[in-house]
């Protein structure tokens, strides 16, 4: 018989990137009493890792729990940008309610609407929480008008649409029911949490199905499944059937080694965990997302939706150019295959396929920040490796048609270039489906896009907008293949020669373009060294020094006036490389080059190519 346990309450925060998710979180721990008085608090204590801590974004999703009267309350803090979309579709089947988190002056954005529709799918319970109220510009009540707006949109059921809404500021720490009433502290969320998320309901003397919805890694005890007790009860020691809804052969007899629950920021031992508790199990080496855990001889898996598929992909190589090995702790393709594997333990979206030869492999997922990440992630680590330009996955449909993978990208720039911004995602097969101007003048623009079109389409848009253009995208299905069109319009300076970039040689090459290196660096034949501002490739050679006669001297190059290179970060990087280029990433250096290094051997390739 199915009974509701009063004393917890599970719930998810949703909203979209930036709009304060880990903040509130940190706010509902430090008020319910989880760290000392006395004890020093970082800001954004949920984004443990150092990437997501430097750029202000949660990556993967975090599980707390915080005490509040008699209640548990698990609190899961979720990833707000597209690419880790699929992170937040998994994390809404353990909660039984979410908090919908929307910025008083953005209002409503994409991924807003992408995870709440999420949500009404799931039949779950909403509490909208306008934040940020204390911005200058900030405009709650239209900001509501557009969250019910949303929500009727959306198709939400009579009992979602009366939901409650909360006013708050999770930067200063309070949140009130109406605007009128005076700030104090976070009780009335606390309250509201109570109120109107229901109570997880199971039958506690059942068969135990616990059903797994994120993965955690662990170098020490190596994958632990975190998921919620559906039904019975889970116990050490325990013996379980471990099922998959997609998988119908998977049928595997499993012992529960360990029984963790969460609590504040800690996982906390226990023996066993009953219906509602959400749970992180160890010492199953073979335990993915999607699996259920089953007790009793009947055991039935829990329906789960599928994982999104990937739409991009990149290659991962050996590093082979003449600098290899020079900077980097790991550079054999034993060590790049080792590691690109270990990452599928945590990410789900991920895919790494072996190719033809040992040293590349084809690692696809959702977006280019996914992809970023990880590459970040193993430089600081020691890597050394090279990448190629990201490139879509197409479909073929049954009547042989190529189908590619579309986007509608929403974006916001002031009205002044939103000529541009139009002509620039024209050319890239972008179809413009509908343009508003919002309160403060600027200007909304809709666009329907193949995914290849947002390929190094960031770095020109914000450079085009004077860094004042907003871009989100969502995806939108396969569509059948829009065309051909130029990735880049300017060519390559490359290197003719290797050794070292001489102040002389770099002052005769900045007249072709911008220059990506200054005097001193290492170059070798074969290496971009710049940007030319035409659109054919020029090699150059920037080693070369002024041959000294009786009447030349050396001081003369003093007076030789170098304009600043322009430092790409790994973004920009990848941005710019084109199909026949390759990133060299090392824990030190990134370096563009060509595939081919060898210029004879290159301009081979491009006969044969268009011939």
């Amino acid at each position: 018989m199915k009974t509701k346990r009063e004393d917890v309450r599970n719930v998810a925060i949703i909203a979209h990137v930036d709009h304060g998710k880990t903040t509130l979180v940190d706010q509902l721990l430090k008020q319910s009493g989880v760290f000392r008085a006395n004890q020093e608090v970082q800001e954004r204590v949920m984004d443990s890792n150092d990437i997501e801590r430097e750029r202000g974004i949660t990556i993967l999703s975090k599980n707390t729990a915080v005490h509040y009267k008699d209640t548990k309350i698990n609190i899961i803090d979720t990833p707000g940008h597209a690419d880790f979309g699929g992170e937040v579709e998994r994390v809404l089947k353990m909660v039984d309610g979410v908090i919908l988190l929307v910025d008083a002056f953005e209002g409503a954005m994409p991924q807003t609407k992408f995870v709440l529709k999420k949500a009404l799918e799931l039949d779950l319970h909403v509490i909208v929480c306008i934040n940020k109220i204390d911005r200058p510009e900030a405009r709650p009540d239209e900001v509501v008008d557009e969250v019910l707006e949303l929500l009727m949109d959306l198709g939400a059921s009579d009992e979602q649409l009366d939901c409650p809404f909360l006013y708050a500021s999770a930067k200063t720490g309070h949140a009130v029911l109406d605007l009128k009433d005076t700030p104090e502290n976070m009780v009335p969320l606390f309250e509201a949490i109570l109120k109107y998320i229901p109570a997880p309901e199971g039958d506690p003397d059942a068969d135990t199905q616990v059903l797994i919805s994120t993965i955690d890694y662990n170098e020490y005890v190596g994958r632990i499944g975190v998921g919620k007790v559906e039904s019975g009860t889970i116990a050490v020691n325990q013996e379980l059937t471990l099922l998959n809804h997609h998988d119908p052969d998977k049928k595997q007899k499993v012992k529960i080694s360990k029984l963790y629950e969460f609590d504040g920021l800690n996982k906390v031992e226990v023996k066993e965990a009953t219906i509602g508790s959400i749970v992180a199990i160890s010492g199953i080496a073979e335990i993915h997302i999607g699996d259920t855990l089953c007790g009793g001889d009947n055991p039935e898996a829990i329906p789960f939706q599928k994982i999104s598929e990937p739409t991009i992909a990149m290659n991962f190589l050996v590093n082979d150019s003449p600098l290899a090995g020079q900077e980097g702790k790991y550079i054999t393709s034993r060590h790049l295959r080792d590691r690109l594997y270990r990452e599928l333990n945590t990410d789900v979206s991920l895919r790494v396929e072996d190719t033809e030869t040992t040293e590349c492999f084809k690692v696809s997922g959702r977006g280019e920040l996914h992809r970023s990440v990880l590459i970040e992630n193993m430089r600081r680590e020691g890597y050394e490796f090279a990448v190629s330009k990201p490139e879509v996955l197409y479909k073929i449909d049954e009547r042989g048609k190529k189908l590619e993978p579309m986007e509608i990208a929403y974006i916001d720039v002031p009205e002044e270039f939103s000529g541009t911004v139009i002509q620039m995602l024209s050319e890239r097969k972008g179809e413009l489906q509908g343009m508003s101007t919002a309160s403060d003048g600027s200007v909304r623009l809709e666009f329907h896009i193949p995914s290849r079109g947002l390929i190094g389409f960031r770095g020109n848009f914000l450079t085009s907008t004077k860094g004042t253009g907003i871009i989100n995208t969502i995806f939108d299905g396969y569509a059948p293949y829009k065309g051909d069109f130029q990735y880049r319009k300017q060519g390559s300076l490359i290197a003719f020669e290797g050794g070292e970039a001489v102040t002389y040689g770099l002052f005769a090459a900045q007249e072709r373009g911008t220059l990506f290196i200054g005097p001193g660096e290492k170059v070798y034949s074969g290496m971009v060294i710049g940007q030319n501002g035409k659109a054919e490739d020029i090699e150059l050679n920037v080693c070369k020094t002024k041959h000294l006669t009786n009447t030349r001297s050396s001081s003369a190059d003093e007076a030789l006036k170098l304009t600043p290179p322009r430092v790409l970060s790994l973004e920009q990087a990848i941005e710019f490389i084109d199909t026949d280029e390759l990133l060299e990433v090392t824990p030190t250096s990134l370096r563009i080059r060509k595939k081919i290094l060898d210029s004879r051997d290159r301009k081979r390739a491009s006969i044969k190519k268009n011939a």
